[in-house]
């Protein structure tokens, strides 16, 4: 594995921008089940954008940094926010609870996208922010949420989408439910690798996260340059 200077400044450029978004996300699951009524979040540290309380040392660092120098994409993580849905307000089932808590992270993936268009729209006008710093914005914390946000949505268990899927469906599918979140996850895996075996897999699921990535840089841009 050759790694030159401009691979290792990618890497850590990458990492960061991960950690961020990371802990953005983290701090969404932790915040929305405080506010339903669990503590379990806030007495673990869990209330803060600090990625401190967020970040696993292996998924969190470890794991992208590997990815992003020797060129493999990896699913990376942060460390999971615990949360008991029984704590929850009773004016609401444990089950939707528990898809309201599950879709913050990734809503505040949208969130931390759309912040940061802003700042690099109004720094780009008002001429603070050079070509390549803002493409470096736009990619590395713009594109990247945009993709975490589709991604965590996918509705297979551990995925936050899964959560939300199990909310929006009726009690008779529990089952369906149930199977997802014990297959869930070889089910990414096989997404993961399938295309190592010529067959469509992640990237095909997550065509229009890609579709929705290149219409909203397309329309930074425009902001920029008009």
């Amino acid at each position: 594995m050759d790694i030159s200077a401009d691979h290792v400044r990618v890497a850590l450029f990458s990492l960061m921008a991960f950690i961020v978004s990371v802990s953005v996300h983290e701090f969404g699951h932790a915040f929305v089940a405080d506010r339903l009524g669990d503590r379990i979040p806030r007495l673990q540290g869990r209330l803060t954008l600090s990625p401190r309380a967020h970040i696993d040392l292996i998924g969190t660092i470890a794991v992208p940094l590997f990815g992003a120098l020797s060129g493999y994409p990896l699913i990376a993580w942060g460390k999971p926010v615990q949360t008991n849905p029984a704590n929850y307000t009773k004016r609401l089932s444990m089950t939707t609870g528990h898809m309201l808590v599950a879709a913050a992270g990734p809503f505040m993936n949208l969130v931390l996208a759309v912040f940061m268009s802003a700042v690099i729209v109004i720094l780009a006008k008002a001429g603070l922010l050079s070509p390549v710093l803002m493409q470096t914005l736009i990619g590395y914390l713009v594109l990247l949420n945009i993709m975490l946000m589709f991604f965590n949505l996918i509705p297979l268990g551990p995925l936050d989408g899964a959560a939300v899927l199990a909310g929006l469906l009726p009690k008779s599918m529990d089952r369906l439910v149930e199977l997802n979140r014990k297959y869930g996850m070889l089910v990414l895996l096989l997404l993961f690798f399938a295309p190592q075996l010529g067959v469509p897999g992640l990237n095909f699921v997550l065509r229009p996260a890609y579709y929705v990535a290149g219409l909203w840089i397309d329309l930074l841009n425009r902001m920029v340059a008009a």
